[in-house]
This record gives C-alpha cells, structure tokens and sequence, in this order.
C-alpha cells in the first residue's frame, strides 16, 4: 500500500477556512504602497486573487502575491510606475503575466488567461466592486469576472473548480448571468462543466443557478450531442498543453492553444 503523506505535509493542499490570514508586516506594507501608488497615479486595475475571494466569499487564503487584472495598455503604466519606486518588474509572458517584485513579495499584473481565450478588457475593471484592501480604498474583481478567470485554471497542478462552486453558493447565485455568459462566449462548455461541479456538491442550492441558465446550457449541450461536427478542432491544450502534449506531438492533433497565443500576440504587437 502507498504510503499517504502525513496531515502537515509541506506537499499538501491548505484547508480551506475563514481564519484571517497571517501576513507578514513586510508584506502588508508592501502591498499598501503597491495599491497605494496605483490609486495615485490613476492605474486602472481591479484587486483579485485571494483578496478577491476573501471579498465574496469569506475564505482566506496565505498569498505572497498580490494579484491585480488590469489591460495590456494598463500593464506597462503599472510597470513604469513600479520600476521608479525601485521594483524589479519583468514580462514574464506578454500574453498575459508580468511580474513586480521586490524581497520575496510578489505583485502579478494579469491581462487574461495564459492560453488567451479569454482577455482583460476595460469593462472588467469598470465594474469592479469597491473594497478596503491592506488599509487601502481600493476595488476587487466583481464575482461574475472572478468566476470567469478561474474557468480556466484547469490543470493538473491547480485546479479552480472549488472557488467557483464557493463563488457561486456564498453569493446565493446573485450573479448577473448574462455577463458570464457573455465573457465566457464560445467556450460555454467550461462554463456548463463547472456548473456541473457545482450542483453536485450543492444539490440543495441548485437554485443558485437559475434555471433559464441551466436550461439554456442543457439545450446547447444536446445540440452539440445531436448534431456531432467532425471537423471541430480539438481543444485539449485550452485546457492543460502539458496533459495533453501526447495528442498534439505525438497523434497529429491540432495545437489550438498556439493559435490563440499567436493572435493574442499579434493583436498586442499591432497595439504597440
């Protein structure tokens, strides 16, 4: 039999709980002057990550990362600004991530998902909703945008679907549908798919989703069960490209998360 790893193994997963994190003076000061700087020089960017959690759904999470969404346009001023109050800021991927730090404490300025089906757009932060983060007057992700950024976090290593299901039962599914639906577009069935999640760990809230919603995503789901389209690509690298490299290197299939990088990229190199 194998062994299992003990309970406070460094390799387990953290429980989840309401219990404030413990944050480090350093840190807390640290993400102050970040937010701070950014209120003052009029970035616009949204609060998300566990801070956004916390807002919707009162769980706590230990971060030494301070995630903020922000447009690829928004990303550069953050950076500029970061760099003059003496950070070490890098692109980590144009695409979606660059990276500010300074010690050990981390802030990622994130435009999208790192296989760019979906992008931070100038909506995202409008609707923000406002929050007091670190002492700072400040605005967090709305949960219908932190609901959507975490479809895709899908792979072996980490997967969102718990956050989701805990946005959608502590908000009692007060969410504006369409929205999601909307920012989720083609890619639905990850939508459907995590509502799935969702009802089964809460069957009695099942309401939470309203019904002309799950409606809606039964129907398109039938269709596509009908009406089978041999042609459609396969989208396994959307999901995780290192799972399932061996369809895409080794079986011939078609590597679509390369294609939606390299027009995410155009898009941003044509900006520039």
């Amino acid at each position: 039999m194998r062994e299992q790893p003990l309970q406070n193994s460094p390799t387990s997963v953290p429980e989840t709980s309401s219990d404030p994190a413990r944050i480090p003076e350093e840190q807390r000061i640290l993400f102050r002057e970040v937010l701070t700087l950014f209120e003052t020089k009029a970035v616009s960017y949204a609060v998300a990550g566990a801070f956004a959690l916390q807002q919707h759904t009162g769980i706590f999470r230990d971060t030494k990362d301070l995630d903020v969404f922000l447009t690829p346009e928004s990303a550069a001023l953050a950076l500029k600004w970061l760099r003059e109050e003496g950070f070490e800021c890098e692109v980590c991927d144009p695409v979606w991530l660059y990276k500010a730090h300074r010690n050990a404490f981390y802030v990622d300025l994130i435009t999208g998902m790192s296989n760019a089906a979906i992008v931070v757009e100038d909506s995202w932060i409008s609707r923000a909703r406002p929050a007091v983060v670190h002492g700072v007057r400040t605005h967090v992700l709305s949960p219908e945008e932190l609901l959507v950024s975490k479809l895709f976090v899908t792979r072996r290593e980490r997967f969102d679907g718990a956050d989701i299901a805990h946005v959608i039962y502590r908000t009692q599914g007060k969410l504006d549908w369409q929205r999601v639906l909307l920012l989720i577009g083609e890619h639905w069935e990850i939508l459907f798919w995590a509502l799935v999640l969702y009802r089964y760990v809460y069957p009695g809230q099942t309401h939470y989703v309203p019904k002309n919603v799950w409606q809606d995503l039964v129907a398109r789901f039938q269709d596509v069960i009908l009406h089978p389209a041999p042609a459609a690509k396969f989208r396994g690298s959307l999901i995780d490209d290192k799972m399932f490299a061996i369809d895409v290197k080794e079986w011939g299939l078609e590597n679509l998360i390369q294609e939606y990088r390299g027009r995410r990229l155009q898009r941003i190199w044509t900006v520039r």
